[in-house]
């Protein structure tokens, strides 16, 4: 970009490939801008220049300024990016800073870090916004890229899924009958069809979604995979530790065809923790007494399975944690809330899957409302049903934490 091309731009004011801002801005709102151009078709931002055309120019050196723009393109834009850098003199005092993408950039959607998360964002005009899950996954199918789950797993290959859980899937589930155990080349191309395994040459990889569901070491592969149960003997998490333990191993259980249960999958194992360290409690309704729990099962399994499908598995070394206070029960999942999703949509039935692979295989097991609402419908009226508390939905940077009330306020 020449001066009279500078001069001509901020003439003609921003617009979907032009952006001013300010030289101090933050390094989190130049990787937003930038990867709004990066998911579009490229731009200029144009630093030292105000949103009305006023050029202040840079107030610092530009070589650190490159070296700054440089680190933001590494450290805070994923895939890392190496933006093109100008220093253009505005007259003899003023220098304007020009930070450049291209419009053909090959790894959408790209992301912004943004307080330890990562948001895709679009160019919208002359600003730069989330991205809805729509537009979100018309990225990915534009540039071909994968989501996470779709990803290869480094390391893995066919025998690191549990075909005996594959087979009880396909068969007893879904009653569309399995491959022999010893037909691998069946296996590979129906795991391939479905999404449980990548690549097109050997050795096949497992995918994400694949070694979530049916892996057998999933904990091995994918460190963030499990959950973290913690049980206190207070109201803090500075009171005594009653229980704690690390749950790994795949999402789905292990069921014989008659139908006993030969191994739990994680969602269990979490209903299992929370069984041998909550008390049931005895109700009395017209005069007969009703033996129930602290907190009703049909909620509790609702929001750890939420957590487990829905979480942000591109974070990681960080598992769900699931915490049982004397007073309360609480599940944190990793990462924010996606893109236009927010806690009271959730109350309303806003529907969303962040892994929809994970959803559609955990709604054949009958984990997931099919409706696909089921904070609306089964956590929220089953605690009000229950003892007269509303759920807590706590939206965070880093994670997203749904809390139950052991009791009504004043109880």
């Amino acid at each position: 970009m020449t001066r009279t091309d500078l001069a001509e731009s901020i003439r003609n004011g921003e617009s979907s490939f032009v952006d001013f801002e300010r030289a101090d801005i933050t390094p989190d709102g130049l990787a937003m801008v930038l990867v709004g151009f990066l998911n579009h078709e490229g731009g200029h931002v144009l630093l030292g220049v105000e949103g009305d055309g006023s050029v202040f120019g840079l107030d610092r050196d530009p070589e650190g300024v490159e070296e700054w723009i440089t680190e933001v393109g590494r450290d805070r834009v994923r895939p890392a990016i190496i933006p093109t850098w100008q220093s253009i003199p505005w007259d003899d005092a003023t220098v304007v800073g020009v930070v450049s993408v291209p419009g053909d950039a090959p790894d959408r959607p790209y992301k912004a870090k943004r307080c330890g998360s990562w948001i895709t964002g679009v160019r919208a005009g002359t600003r730069t916004r989330d991205a809805s899950p729509e537009e979100e996954e018309s990225l990915y199918r534009r540039s071909g890229s994968r989501r996470y789950g779709a990803r290869p797993v480094v390391g893995s290959a066919l025998g690191a899924l549990d075909r005996r859980r594959l087979g009880d899937y396909f068969g007893r589930v879904l009653g569309r009958g399995a491959p022999g155990p010893s037909d691998t080349e069946s296996w590979t191309s129906l795991l391939r069809s479905v999404g449980l395994l990548a690549g097109s040459s050997a050795p096949r990889l497992a995918t994400v979604d694949g070694m979530l569901l049916f892996g057998l070491e999933p904990k091995r592969y994918l460190p963030q995979s499990g959950i973290r149960a913690r049980c206190f003997a207070g109201t803090g998490m500075d009171c005594p530790v009653r229980d704690d333990r690390n749950m790994a191993g795949a999402l789905t259980p292990l069921i014989t065809v008659g139908g006993s249960m030969l191994e739990l999958g994680l969602v269990d194992r979490a209903l299992d923790f929370i069984r041998r360290n909550i008390s049931p409690v005895a109700h009395f309704e017209g005069g007969r007494q009703t033996d129930g729990w602290d907190y009703p099962f049909e909620v509790v399994r609702e929001v750890i399975v939420n957590a487990l499908v829905h979480r942000d598995y591109s974070i990681l070394g960080t598992d769900v944690d699931l915490l049982v206070f004397s007073d309360r029960l609480e599940v944190r999942s990793p990462g924010r809330l996606p893109n236009t999703v927010t806690a009271e949509g959730m109350r309303e039935g806003m529907r969303y899957a962040r892994n929809q692979t994970l959803v559609n295989v955990m709604r054949d097991y009958g984990y997931v409302d099919a409706r696909g609402m089921g904070m609306r419908a089964k956590v929220i009226p089953g605690m009000r049903e229950h003892n007269g508390t509303e759920p807590d939905l706590i939206e965070e940077e880093h994670r997203f934490t749904v809390r139950l009330w052991k009791d009504a306020p004043g109880e």
